[in-house]
């Protein structure tokens, strides 16, 4: 688009009272873009201003410097035909400081607000209109792996809203482990009574919709492509599992094939030959595989696997549906012994009130008999905290901490030694039957459950962070995995209750729904939802170095036949990681580029004969780090007057020549401020912080070689919580370049 800039600049919010406007809208003429002023642009009068201007001047490129970008961002979009850049001279100038006590403008506080302002009209020059990535047809199919609770909640909840689906189940019948359930807990006041089982209400509402395609005793070979267009194989479960063709036979062996001489090598593939004949076409995906039951035969003093009523929590529920349930039954909750304190592994809430409910079968089934649950932690949240309460007030329902020590066979029953129990003694439980809460392991952990046919392999990535679960980032996007365009529910995501799975498989639903829908308006979905960018790649100088496509968070790159990256537009989320690990600086956004953050570091006027004016240039995850310090600035608290703050999509997008160019013009510091990383890691994107920090040990050995202190360059984690935290950061590490002195390349 040919531009024609209009520069706007905001005088009230206390902005014109501690900043010389005439010297900021000279600031913005000198970098080629003149300012007119107006005490309040967001209100109808200031944005009146701005339309006319579009209107008759025909201004498609504006730059408005008042407050945060992050906040009034309806009153300043202009439609989907202009370009808006926003200068930050508010939480970040103006509200840090305020004029000195003579009333004289403040120097530092000036010289902040007049570089934000050449950022901004830089930002303004270097930016371009970017154009959607459309798919040439709307694909509206979601398909579901998993029939169980999630799976079947999915499915119907995606069905209701108008889209297709099928059901992938490996199982012959639908309904997963919910089959094997003889009660659910209770859902409403006074959550004192079990309700009865709805699973099978679940699969005649699903078998009865004509939207929903189900098919059974069968398996995901293999997933390719990308949101919008995947390319799903499925096959019959237990057959020969060849991805990519059925298995070929001669003429002869057909033959002896057609008159039973022969199997059938392909007899499990025949079933989808219609609907299935190269791979089916999917808009989404909704993983809803579940969980099994952890493994507790390594804890020997228990005597699973080795003592005959010694079971597990799965199979004692089945015990339980076809009334076999025996008078005096112990549950225990964790293997003491030696893991004295500890659960089983992946234990939870859900199986604390497993046992409890488990209890109650024994009670209800039995006119005298006793039920022990012996626990380390008991787990009720919420309003299942009632249903434990009921079942403390039933006298034949006994419940203790204790360490378990033994559990054995005497004479045709069990004995359960503990100890360390509330009542301060030791043990000794005679009962027929003994529980072990085994608890519910995510079918991710080993296995390639999605088996996706990417570069990164079948699996998802650094799963360990989450246990196994399938999850990109817990708290800020719950469903999303490390594959755009596949949303994870129920057991496989994390453990719940059949509320709760029903609950979590319609947030995946909507979230796959909205990842169709965002497809098709070419745009991104979370966390950057709305982009319409996507990275454009020049490939006439890749070296084929393959660090973007290790890189890559969500896989979104593969490589073609001659080992070029291969962009997957809709798998990409926006975050830039790729172009911060290009070393050929050949990968950019339409709005975000290596040229427009390199020009917006060189615009900072950096003085070279006042050592008092040192210059650290401060490069700011937008997700938290930058939130952070717009908070900072919204409670009035100071931030150091020498830092120039650059906002960027991640760290992982932080190319290292832009720490090159900041230090070679003459910058006395350099830091990263982004989200934390490692076992407590909040990245939006994953990994970006970490790999930010990895490449910032590489600069600081090129600064060394140079004779500069590494220590100039630095990386610190910032919640966006943080923002009573961060300016002390910020001071802290300014203090530490003011002990080293200035840049020996000042003024070079």
């Amino acid at each position: 688009m040919d531009k024609v800039y209009g520069g706007y600049l905001c005088t009230g919010c206390g902005i014109g009272d501690v900043l010389d406007i005439e010297a900021l809208k000279s600031t913005a003429s000198s970098a080629g873009m003149a300012m007119q002023d107006h005490p309040c642009l967001c209100g109808a009068e200031g944005r009146a201003l701005i339309e006319k201007d579009i209107a008759e001047k025909g201004v498609n490129t504006i730059v408005v410097c008042a407050c945060s970008p992050r906040v009034m961002q309806n009153e300043f979009n202009f439609g989907e035909n202009t370009i808006t850049v926003r200068g930050n001279i508010r939480e970040q100038v103006a509200w840090i400081g305020g004029r000195k006590e003579s009333g004289e403008v403040d120097d530092f506080l000036q010289e902040l607000g007049q570089d934000n302002v050449r950022m901004a009209v830089v930002r303004a020059q270097k930016t371009q209109m970017p154009e959607p990535y459309k798919l040439g047809t709307l694909n509206k199919r979601i398909l579901v792996m998993g029939g169980g609770i999630a799976g079947l909640t999915a499915a119907r909840e995606a069905s209701k809203a108008g889209y297709e689906v099928t059901i992938v189940e490996k199982d012959a019948v639908l309904g997963g482990k919910a089959n094997n359930w003889r009660k659910q807990f209770p859902t409403s006041y006074p959550y004192a009574a079990l309700e009865d089982n709805s699973i099978s209400k679940m699969i005649a509402a699903v078998q009865s919709d004509s939207r929903i395609t189900v098919l059974t005793s069968s398996e995901v070979a293999r997933i390719s492509g990308a949101p919008g267009e995947f390319n799903v194989t499925i096959k019959a479960t237990g057959t020969k599992s060849d991805w990519d063709a059925p298995a070929k036979v001669t003429v002869d062996e057909q033959e002896k094939i057609d008159k039973g001489e022969l199997p059938d090598p392909n007899a499990g593939l025949q079933k989808y030959t219609e609907k299935n004949p190269a791979g089916e076409s999917f808009g989404a995906v909704v993983l809803a595989t579940g969980w099994r039951p952890a493994d507790v035969s390594e804890y020997e003093h228990l005597g699973y696997g080795k003592i005959k009523n010694v079971v597990t929590n799965t199979e004692f529920e089945k015990l339980a549906k076809d009334g076999r349930v025996p008078g005096r039954v112990a549950f225990i909750q964790s293997p003491g012994g030696k893991e004295h304190d500890k659960d089983f592994p992946y234990c939870n809430s859900v199986t604390s009130m497993v046992a409890l409910k488990q209890a109650k079968y024994v009670r209800d089934d039995n006119a005298d008999g006793k039920a022990y649950i012996i626990y380390s932690h008991m787990r009720t949240p919420g309003n299942m905290e009632l249903f434990y309460k009921g079942i403390q007030q039933d006298d034949g329902i006994f419940l203790t901490k204790g360490s378990v020590t033994k559990v054995e066979e005497q004479g045709g029953a069990l004995v359960v030694q503990a100890e360390d129990t509330l009542l301060g003694e030791s043990l000794s439980l005679q009962v027929d039957m003994v529980v072990l809460a085994a608890g519910m392991v995510p079918t991710t952990v080993d296995e390639p459950t999605i088996n996706l046919a990417y570069r990164q392999g079948p699996a998802f990535m650094d799963l360990d962070l989450f246990d196994g679960y399938a999850d990109s980032h817990f708290i800020c996007f719950p469903y999303e995995t490390r594959r755009t365009g596949v949303y994870a529910c129920g057991g496989v995501r994390k453990a719940e209750t059949m509320e709760e799975t029903m609950d979590d498989a319609t947030g995946a639903a909507l979230k796959a729904i909205q990842c169709i829908e965002s497809v098709n308006r070419g745009v991104a979905v979370h966390p950057r939802s709305g982009d319409l960018t996507y990275p454009d790649f020049f490939f006439q100088r890749c070296t084929q170095c393959k660090r973007c496509t290790e890189e890559c968070p969500f896989g979104a790159l593969d490589d073609d036949a001659k080992g070029t990256p291969l962009p997957n537009p809709t798998r990409c989320r926006r975050c830039g990681t790729c172009m911060g690990a290009c070393p050929e600086r050949i990968i950019n956004f339409a709005d975000y580029s290596i040229d427009m953050i390199g020009s917006m570091v060189k615009s900072i006027e950096v003085p070279s004969d006042d050592e008092e004016k040192l210059r650290i240039i401060v490069f700011v995850c937008e997700n938290d780090a930058y939130p952070a310090l717009d908070m900072s600035g919204m409670h009035r608290n100071s931030l150091n007057k020498l830092a120039r703050f650059i906002p960027v999509r991640c760290l992982g997008s932080m190319n290292m020549v832009w720490i090159k160019d900041a230090m070679s013009s003459g910058m006395d510091g350099a830091l990263l401020l982004g989200c934390k990383w490692g076992d407590d890691y909040q990245c939006h994107f994953v990994k970006g912080s970490e790999i930010a920090n990895k490449r910032m040990e590489n600069i600081g050995e090129t600064l060394g070689t140079l004779g500069l202190e590494p220590e100039r360059c630095a990386v610190r984690q910032v919640a966006i919580s943080d923002y009573d935290k961060v300016p002390a950061m910020i001071e802290d590490f300014v203090q530490e370049i003011i002990a080293m002195g200035p840049n020996p390349f000042k003024g070079f």
